[in-house]
């Protein structure tokens, strides 16, 4: 009889050291699943950041982060060629013209118009007095051409103003830079 319950102590002994060791596989393999949910879903947001042509044919997810890492060297080159034509512009407007032409070159407005993420960006600097160009002006010149404004920022330099427009394009085929620029070069 007393072998009978030793059996019986050993074998409930057991079990519950079975149960226990099944309850923390269990709970390990909850968390490793949360885990595995949570990198899933931080890997998606990531792609739906990127531009598609930079993961277009990348199915392994260490090639798209490496994609991820190869957009964020790429915008940071951008950023900084974007910052040195700013710097060039701001030049510009200072008027580092000749003699002759510094009091027509002071009149005129200057344009840059050029491609951004976003669609385009035009850079307008006209001169700081009662005769300049209204901001609303230059919107209605970019609504004319199909543009849609999503930021515009301005600042003041010695004499000038200086707008820093961006707009969404939805067709970039039907954009002419040329007219564009010339439209809101001689805005008066």
């Amino acid at each position: 009889m007393d072998d009978c319950r030793e059996r019986r102590r050993r074998c409930t002994k057991l079990r519950v050291s079975t149960d226990n060791n099944d309850m923390e596989k269990m709970m390990h393999r909850e968390i490793e699943r949360q885990r595995r949910q949570e990198m899933a879903s931080l890997y998606a947001s990531l792609r739906s950041l990127l531009p598609h042509h930079f993961i277009q044919s990348k199915r392994s997810t260490s090639d798209q982060v490496n994609e991820a890492a190869n957009y964020i060297t790429y915008l940071h080159k951008k950023i900084k060629e974007l910052s040195s034509k700013r710097d060039e512009l701001m030049l510009l407007s200072r008027g580092s013209f000749s003699d002759d032409s510094k009091d027509e070159m002071k009149m005129m407005n200057h344009v840059v118009v050029r491609h951004c993420l976003a669609g385009l960006e035009i850079v307008f600097s006209s001169r700081c007095c009662g005769g300049q160009p209204r901001l609303s002006s230059v919107l209605q010149v970019l609504s004319e051409n199909g543009l849609c404004l999503l930021n515009a920022i301005y600042s003041i330099v010695d004499d000038r103003v200086i707008y820093t427009i961006q707009a969404e394009v939805n067709d970039m085929t039907l954009i002419d830079f040329r007219k564009l620029e010339e439209s809101l070069i001689r805005m008066k």
